[in-house]
């Protein structure tokens, strides 16, 4: 069953730029959030970064499953066991298994409608 909230994160999340090399030297710089002194704006900024980091999760680990199931993939001469699949993605087996599992959902269409 599809997240309503979720759908709505992936709409628009705020942009993540990228941060110029002399700016992630600096260990208290972080997406220039440092420099915005009106506390409203800097909620909103960080809220934006927030939900921006967790739609960029969602989506890194669907790509994840979507990997794991390839891996696994039984018409594969090369398919890796959950065991190796496991210890590649530095995961419990159990938890390469699901992620296989769901993987396979979201190859076949299931997952991917709600996107």
């Amino acid at each position: 069953m599809a997240d309503p909230e979720r759908s709505e994160r992936r709409l628009r999340p705020a942009p993540l730029l990228f941060e110029p090399s002399e700016a992630v030297a600096d260990p208290e710089h972080f997406f220039d959030l440092e420099s915005i002194d009106d506390p409203a704006d800097l909620l909103t900024r960080a809220t934006e970064l927030t939900l921006a980091f967790r739609a960029a999760t969602d989506r890194a680990v669907e790509f994840q499953a979507i990997a794991a199931a390839q891996l696994a993939d039984p018409r594969r001469f090369d398919r890796l066991t959950t065991a190796d699949i496991a210890l590649r993605a530095q995961w419990t087996e159990d938890y390469a298994k699901k992620m296989v599992e769901f993987g396979r959902d979201l190859l076949s269409g299931e997952g991917l409608a709600n996107q």
